[in-house]
């Protein structure tokens, strides 16, 4: 999951300022309470959110207040997506796990869409009043904080012991993170974890690299010779490199962080927005390693080695290219899921075709061990929130509830109980069957990402884990096998920097944050593009100059606070 949240992007950043005393003594033992080791301890008291019925029970204290059996009834709300860039689905029926809820849990979400405006129709919505039950998105949007101070958030806390999958899976100290400076929950996390989630990375075309030579990669050098290669050999008929969505940093972040030792793709996002020099912040656009890479990226624009439409093209056609085989290097916060449909569309008709993924990429003379292609949060990348709009809160608290819990998590990632799985072990993992298809899971989960809300890693990367380790490398699954050997190894725990480093919204700092996060996406295209290194210094030096006049310095300076205050919490 990762910048993406990057599954992972670089939208505008808010504030979700909260802070309690009592948070993280740590989290290098992740997301795990004290009763921990495997899901089977984890389970939900309802039956419904259980395993296995004989599983063991949490706890053998005071029994925990039941809640509504999820399916028990019909259950209807309306739901949004806060990103401009994705939906939900029109309709429950053209989506795996929607359609199963739909037939087997009597549940109805009607989507509200955006329709690539979903900011507009979320200022627009806010301003009448008239809101979605449950919105997803973007964890630090301003739009959560100003929900929460209009008071249209339902708190979650009553819930926590009824359905008690989020509160089993996760540390209290990190749901604890997320409280608003009531002191109370309003955000149901997705893709909270113990454990790297990282899923940039760079994806190699194998058809195209062998037919080259299979020459080595692992340096900007090898990179840029390697491109040249795809250029002269196919033309315009092969995008040598894509970097997917650059409007949101993607491919080109990525090229940035082999430029120097422990950078961070997140740096060029609204989250950070800025270059760490020893315990300070520091203005990213007067790096030295972000003036080399852009650079890089300007030399592959103009030499059109690059995807020349890396602004303005929107997801789809990112995975028309991969699946058409037209991409020789992909990259990006988030590449394992379009890969993996490239992937099994292309050995379709040619098993010897396909993708595979290679190591972070690095500047000749540094250290690979020191350079990391994304970063993983405790807490993982989006949340969702109930509104004061919904009728009945609680059930749609257990709708995410039951998302989370490992009945709901392996429906979304193999399949309805009865296919690619039966049942669970001991330990509250699947059970695969004999009939177990690779392919069939492959489309599952790519047609489920749109919906993974309320995603729990810390359950379903193990239970990924336990049917791949049996096989052979190349009979894997191409998402956890790629994901366990190349991109969770490249990601770095950046959960120092993921909370309490957003100012409120309405404030100077606030309106400082979204003016420079502005100035930093226009930056990001016109240096990429730019006409010769010398522009490329040019663009960035007065974009420095100017970030300054909007307060950026002030900025740094009250974000680098926040972060020694978080590094002190973690023991760091």
């Amino acid at each position: 999951m990762g910048m993406k949240n990057f599954k992972k992007p670089l939208l505008l950043a808010v504030s979700v300022v909260l802070i309690l005393a009592t948070v993280l003594a740590g989290c290098s033992n992740g997301g795990k309470n004290d009763s921990s080791a495997s899901p089977s301890s984890n389970a939900a008291s309802t039956a419904e959110s259980s395993p296995s019925a004989s599983s063991p029970s949490a706890s053998s204290e005071t029994p925990a207040p039941q809640g509504w059996v999820f399916g028990s009834e019909p259950l209807e709300f309306s739901a949004f997506t806060n990103y401009d860039w994705q939906d939900f689905p029109a309709k429950m029926e053209d989506n795996p796990f929607w359609k199963y809820l739909k037939e087997n849990k009597k549940v109805k979400i009607t989507p509200i869409l955006g329709k690539g405006n979903a900011a507009q129709l979320m200022t627009t919505m806010m301003a009448s009043g008239d809101l979605p039950d449950l919105i997803y998105g973007n964890r630090f949007s301003p739009d959560v904080s100003r929900l929460y101070e209009a008071g249209k958030l339902v708190a979650l806390d009553d819930y926590l012991d009824k359905y008690p999958n989020l509160k089993k899976f996760l540390d209290n100290k990190f749901i604890d993170m997320l409280r608003m400076p009531d002191g109370k929950l309003y955000q149901f996390p997705n893709w909270y974890t113990d454990h790297s989630t990282n899923t940039a990375g760079y994806v190699v075309n194998k058809k195209i690299y062998e037919e080259l030579g299979s020459p080595k990669l692992e340096t900007m050098d090898d990179l840029y010779a390697y491109l040249v290669q795809v250029k002269e050999k196919y033309g315009k008929e092969v995008i040598p490199f894509e970097p997917d969505r650059t409007v949101d940093a993607q491919g080109i972040g990525l090229l940035y962080t082999g430029f120097k030792e422990g950078a961070l793709y997140q740096s060029l996002g609204s989250q950070i927005m800025g270059t760490v020099t020893g315990d300070k912040l520091t203005s990213i656009f007067a790096d030295p390693a972000f003036h080399e890479s852009q650079k890089f990226v300007s030399k592959l624009y103009r030499e059109k080695l690059i995807s020349q439409d890396m602004f303005t093209q929107d997801r789809g056609k990112v995975l028309e290219k991969l699946i058409a085989g037209r991409v020789a290097v992909y990259a990006g916060s988030g590449v394992t899921t379009y890969a993996s449909q490239g992937h099994y569309e292309l050995i379709k008709s040619d098993p010897n075709a396909g993708y595979f993924m290679i190591k972070p990429l690095v500047k000749a003379g540094l250290d690979s061990s020191k350079v990391f292609t994304g970063g993983y949060d405790a807490l993982g990348w989006n949340v969702t929130v109930i509104t004061t709009s919904a009728e009945d809160p609680e059930k749609i608290f257990a709708f995410l509830d039951y998302n989370t819990s490992p009945e709901g998590m392996a429906i979304q990632f193999f399949g309805p109980e009865g296919g690619n799985w039966n049942g669970f072990d001991e330990n509250g993992y699947p059970n695969f069957t004999d009939t177990y298809n690779v392919k069939e899971v492959a489309d599952i989960q790519t047609k489920n990402d749109f919906v993974n809300i309320a995603g729990n890693s810390i359950y379903i990367d193990p239970a990924k884990n336990k049917l791949e380790d049996s096989k052979p490398a190349d009979q894997q699954n191409w998402q956890a096998r790629w994901q366990k050997e190349i991109t969770w190894p490249s990601g770095n725990d950046i959960t120092e920097f993921r909370t309490n480093l957003n100012p409120p919204a309405d404030g100077a700092l606030g309106d400082t944050l979204q003016s420079v996060s502005d100035l930093l996406e226009q930056i990001l295209s016109e240096s990429a593009t730019a006409k010769s290194d010398e522009e490329v210094d040019k663009i960035l030096n007065n974009a420095d100059t100017a970030a300054m006049k909007l307060g950026y310095q002030a900025l740094l300076d009250w974000r680098t606070e926040k972060w020694q205050e978080n590094r002190k919490i973690l023991g760091k």
